[in-house]
């Protein structure tokens, strides 16, 4: 990791871009073979960026871009801070590549691909991104490795600091009970790092406790340990699939009745009957509607 010294500061929300950070260092790793290198980058540019996706073909030197609308709406900045992930992994095809950032858009398809799918998480990065402002580039080549950079502009902010009335703090100390019921536990079943962060983040607020599996083989083996009151069972998932898991659950005695959400991003004919078939109690397709999903929580646990 290299951090240029003396960066400005950034006005952003700090818990997205941990989210787009986390994503494109645990994309780098899981697509860089062992021996390879991954790297992170941050340093302060002054020329002005654009969204690009540029990709090398291995017969010569010559690149195409493909350029995004986005960066021509873009606000100018006097300056970006620039986080560069670097990677000597697999690289990504010219086909692919056009693709990358698309929802629903997944460069491996299959239940059990070796490569935990990306599309769906780069789309959220992309739109985190812009939501700041800010502007996402990739280049690649395939057998070389990919370069994922992302810049958010430089904002100007006030140095009079912020001053709050003492009357309008609390003082009071907030009352603590020891008999509180013990929250709901869910097991969230996600081999996708931004997809996890969001969702527990999101249920951690709503007081619920959340377990994490990264495949079907853990989501069978902390179910059997923990006894959670309800799991969120993705599909796709390297080692063990979901709708498998599911399966597998199912027939242990002591979790035959425990509530499922099935989560997955394929939305194709039949893929709810499948996942109900295969033991869930509900089924959302992504990118999951939180909102939703903590209803739809809520009222099979009530039902429980």
């Amino acid at each position: 990791m290299t951090i240029q010294p003396n960066l400005p500061d950034i006005f952003v929300d700090e818990r997205r871009v941990r989210q787009v950070l986390i994503n494109l260092l645990s994309n780098a790793i899981k697509f860089t073979a062992d021996g390879g290198q991954v790297a992170l980058t941050v340093s302060q540019i002054f020329e002005r960026p654009i969204n690009t996706l540029k990709y090398f073909t291995n017969s010569d030197s010559q690149s195409t871009e493909i350029q995004d609308a986005h960066a021509q709406n873009t606000k100018r900045s006097p300056s970006f801070i620039s986080f560069k992930v670097t990677d000597t992994g697999i690289g990504i095809s010219a086909v692919d590549l056009e693709k990358l950032f698309k929802p629903f858009i997944q460069i491996d398809s299959s239940l059990s691909r070796q490569y935990a799918g990306t599309g769906l998480g780069l789309s959220l990065v992309k739109r985190m991104v812009e939501m700041h402002q800010g502007l996402v580039s990739v280049t690649s080549e395939v057998g070389v490795g990919s370069c994922f950079e992302v810049c958010f502009p430089v904002m100007e902010l006030a140095n009079a600091p912020v001053t709050i009335p003492a009357s309008q703090l609390d003082a009071s100390p907030t009352a603590i009970t020891m008999d509180q019921p013990r929250p709901p536990v869910i097991l969230l079943v996600e081999d996708n790092e931004a997809n996890v962060n969001t969702i527990s983040s999101y249920l951690k607020a709503k007081n619920y406790q959340i377990l994490l599996a990264k495949d079907g083989v853990q989501a069978i083996e902390m179910a059997k340990l923990h006894h959670p009151d309800l799991i969120l069972m993705d599909i796709q998932m390297p080692n063990l699939d979901g709708l498998t898991a599911m399966q597998q659950i199912r027939q242990t005695p002591e979790l035959a009745s425990t509530m499922i959400i099935a989560l997955t991003a394929l939305a194709m004919p039949g893929d709810r009957e499948r996942c109900l078939s295969a033991g869930a109690n509900d089924y959302f397709t992504k990118p999951i509607k939180l909102k939703q999903l903590a209803v739809k929580i809520q009222e099979l646990l009530a039902a429980k």
